[in-house]
């Protein structure tokens, strides 16, 4: 009886030395293999943008000048404060009344000889220049301050020449303000120069739906250029290149753990997506997504989850 005892716990024994053998040599397969995630080829639709800066401008800023020779009695103004037509900006008393005015109230009391002169607004806008302050003399026909009209704030988009085929296609693109707000403009005209050292043409984008945006305010264009359909596209991550960026690679799984390099050709590329042009690859392949910079031509993996 003990011997048959000692027989049993020798073999319960031995059966879990086995099985921890067999973990390990489980363990010691997985272990060195490279994790990874996977990806599969998409046929669609694949549209190029690009993203451009316009900055804001005032396209109409009126000078406020002087009518007449004399001093400023009152400015009514500071730089940047919003103003309606017709309100009223300086006094300026002209210089006869400076002199004769004193004179003339001796002689008769009851004839008031003041000179003043009102100068206002020609229309809405801000104040974006103020170039004297009260008591300072002025002259006939100097400018005092600029107005920048309200109503002429556009947006002046830095487009590349090359790009200037396509304005038919982007009449209406979106403005995005630094802070994530979406304007809806409208092209208009282009000024007739192009920027010698970069070659862009400011457009005129026209955008509604803003209240009161500062000057020289820089906001992004996605401007379309081109789109194909019934392409093969993979996910940027997926591909890999060398150093120089002339040679083209992705990481194909031709069993449930080998991936080999095979050599692409790509076309169109955005933000995240990659066109393949060759070779084919059909909606099944599976492509490493991540883990797979820097494997050999062919590498042992194991897949983690699947995208």
């Amino acid at each position: 009886m003990r011997m048959l005892i000692a027989t049993g716990i020798a073999g319960i024994l031995l059966l879990i030395s086995c099985g921890r053998a067999g973990e390990k040599e489980s363990a010691s397969e997985v272990e060195g293999l490279t994790p990874v995630t996977i990806t599969h080829p998409v046929i669609g639709e694949l549209s190029e943008t690009v993203s451009l800066n316009a900055y804001s401008s005032f396209l109409i800023k009126t000078s406020v000048k002087s009518d007449i020779n004399g001093y400023l009695q009152k400015v009514l103004i500071q730089p940047g404060e919003k103003v309606r037509k017709g309100q009223e900006l300086f006094v300026i008393r002209s210089k006869e009344s400076e002199h004769l005015g004193n004179i003339i109230s001796k002689i008769d009391t009851a004839f008031h000889f003041e000179g003043i002169v009102s100068v206002s607004s020609p229309s809405d806008g801000y104040i974006t220049g103020l170039s004297y302050k009260a008591g300072d003399y002025v002259q006939d026909n100097e400018t005092l301050a600029s107005v920048s009209d309200m109503n002429s704030l556009v947006f002046l988009l830095q487009l590349p020449y090359e790009l200037i085929g396509a304005i038919p296609e982007n009449r209406n693109p979106e403005v995005v303000l630094p802070d994530g707000s979406i304007l809806k403009g409208t092209i208009g005209s282009s000024l007739p120069a192009v920027d010698p050292e970069s070659q862009t043409l400011s457009c005129v984008v026209k955008a509604g739906g803003h209240s009161a945006l500062p000057e020289n305010l820089i906001a992004t264009v996605k401007f379309f250029v081109k789109s194909k359909s019934g392409v093969t596209i993979l996910p940027r991550e997926s591909i890999l290149t060398d150093e120089a960026q002339t040679e083209f690679w992705i990481m194909k799984m031709t069993d449930s753990s080998t991936a080999v390099k095979i050599p692409v050709t790509t076309g169109m590329v955005t933000s995240d997506k990659v066109e393949i042009t060759s070779p084919v690859l059909s909606a099944s392949d599976i492509i490493l997504l991540t883990g797979n910079y820097g494997l050999p031509d062919t590498a042992k993996v194991i897949i983690e989850n699947k995208k």
